[in-house]
C-alpha cells in the first residue's frame, strides 16, 4: 500500500496490518491544491517548496500533530494510470477505511467556528458524494474537520447528527450492527440522494457496504449497477433488491 510519511512527504510503502495508519476522506477539489499521484510525485524528485497549502500537506500536517507516521489519501496515493493498482485500490478501500487507526473527514465547505447543528456541517457537499458513504460507515474512529483543519467533532459523538443528516442508522455508524443485517433496498437507499462524477462509480462506491469484489471497468457506463446487483443475487436471498 503507497502512502505518504508525514515527516518527509515522500511515498513509502507499507502493509497496513503491520503498520499505524491514518487515513484521509475528502471531497475532490482542484482549487483547492488537490495533487495526483504523478503532480506530487513531481514535487518530490525537484524538492520543491511548496507556496500555499496544498491539502496533501495539511492533512499531513494534521496527522503528524496527532502522532501518526503514515497517511493515506486516495488523490495523490492511487497511481490512476495504473489500471491494476486502480481496480486493487477500489475493491480495497472499503477494508482500507476500516482498518485505519484513524480517519480525518475533510469538510472544506465548513467555515470555523461552525457547529455540528448547523447548517454548514448538516449540508456539506461530504454528505452528497458517492464515496464519502463507505468512508462514513467503514471507519471506527472518524474525526471531522473544518475548512481550516479544526476538529469539529468525532462520529461518535455526532451521531444523532449524522443520523438525521444522511438517513443511515446509527447501528450502521456505530458498528453495533453489521451491515449484512441491514437490507439490500435499505443500503442502497443509504446512497440515493449521493452523485459521483463518473456514472460507474455510483456501483463501484458501493461495492464495501455489499462486500462485493468485482473487475473495474471504466467506460462500462449504467452496466456496473447492473453488474453490482448480480454480484448481490448471488450472494444473498434478500429480494428487497427488486423493490428498489
Amino acid at each position: 500500500m503507497r502512502v505518504l510519511d508525514t515527516y518527509t512527504g515522500q511515498f513509502v510503502h507499507i502493509d497496513p496490518q503491520d503498520q499505524v495508519l491514518a487515513i484521509l476522506s475528502h471531497t475532490w477539489d482542484p482549487d483547492n491544491g488537490e495533487q495526483t499521484f504523478q503532480e506530487l510525485q513531481e514535487i518530490q524528485k525537484r524538492y520543491i517548496s511548496e507556496r500555499g497549502a496544498s491539502s496533501q500537506r495539511m492533512a499531513c500536517k494534521v496527522a503528524r500533530e496527532t502522532g501518526f507516521r503514515y497517511l493515506w489519501i486516495d488523490s495523490c496515493c492511487i497511481n490512476r494510470e495504473s489500471s491494476s493498482e486502480l481496480s486493487e485500490a477500489i475493491n480495497s478501500m472499503y477494508a482500507w477505511y476500516g482498518d485505519a487507526d484513524v480517519c480525518y473527514a475533510y469538510l472544506a465547505d465548513v467555515p470555523p467556528g461552525a457547529t455540528p447543528q448547523s447548517r454548514f456541517f448538516r449540508e456539506s457537499r461530504w454528505f452528497t458524494r458517492g464515496w464519502t458513504l463507505q468512508e462514513l460507515i467503514a471507519p471506527d474512529d472518524l474525526i471531522f474537520l473544518n475548512a481550516d483543519w479544526e476538529i469539529i467533532g468525532w462520529k461518535d459523538d455526532l451521531v444523532d447528527v449524522l443520523e438525521k443528516t444522511t438517513g443511515i442508522d446509527r447501528r450502521a455508524l456505530l458498528h453495533e450492527t453489521e451491515l449484512e443485517k441491514f437490507s439490500v433496498a435499505q443500503r442502497f437507499s443509504w446512497a440515493s440522494m449521493r452523485e459521483t462524477e463518473r456514472v460507474e462509480d455510483r456501483a463501484y462506491s458501493l461495492m464495501g457496504i455489499f462486500d462485493i469484489n468485482m473487475p473495474i471497468l471504466y467506460g462500462e457506463g449504467e452496466r456496473a449497477l447492473r453488474r453490482l446487483q448480480e454480484e448481490i443475487l448471488r450472494r444473498t436471498p434478500d429480494q428487497s433488491l427488486f423493490a428498489w
